[in-house]
């Protein structure tokens, strides 16, 4: 089961939240949920009727993480989608990590989506994923 939660006492400019999920898949489903609901108050007003493929890749899972959140980004700030992982795989090929996820969203429209700030980035800034034992877990600071 993922879950997530926001951590206060951050810079105004930054909001921090911690991911946890039992699996890879699920600490990534976790955090883009964690990233959208930081600019979008109630997730369940984001419709499912556009379909993008995400893809990211890296060498590590801190880094893999940070790229998918970023494409993420990418599509809310190049096209005005808010999307949402529906399914999502993270493979490892000799030394490199890669997450694909099948993502449904809808254009970002104020008068429907009741938006509180605007994610530019995810920041490196004391980032974290580790395995422990009950599963994954993410430190994720977002620049807003």
């Amino acid at each position: 089961m993922s879950s997530y939660e926001y951590i206060d006492d951050m810079a105004i400019a930054d909001v921090a939240f911690i991911a946890r999920g039992q699996t890879l898949e699920e600490l990534f489903h976790a955090a883009a949920e964690a990233t959208m609901n930081v600019m979008v108050d109630e997730l369940a007003t984001i419709e499912r009727k556009v379909e993008r493929t995400v893809e990211a890749e890296a060498e590590a899972e801190d880094l893999l993480l940070v790229n998918f959140l970023q494409e993420l980004i990418y599509h809310k700030d190049s096209e005005r989608l808010l999307l949402l992982p529906d399914e999502l795989t993270v493979t490892r090929r000799d030394r490199r990590l890669a997450a694909r996820a099948r993502c449904s969203g809808e254009p970002l429209d104020p008068a429907k989506h009741e938006l509180k700030v605007d994610v530019k980035a995810v920041t490196l800034h004391r980032l974290k994923v580790e395995q422990k034992p009950a599963g994954w877990e993410a430190f994720v600071i977002l620049d807003i």
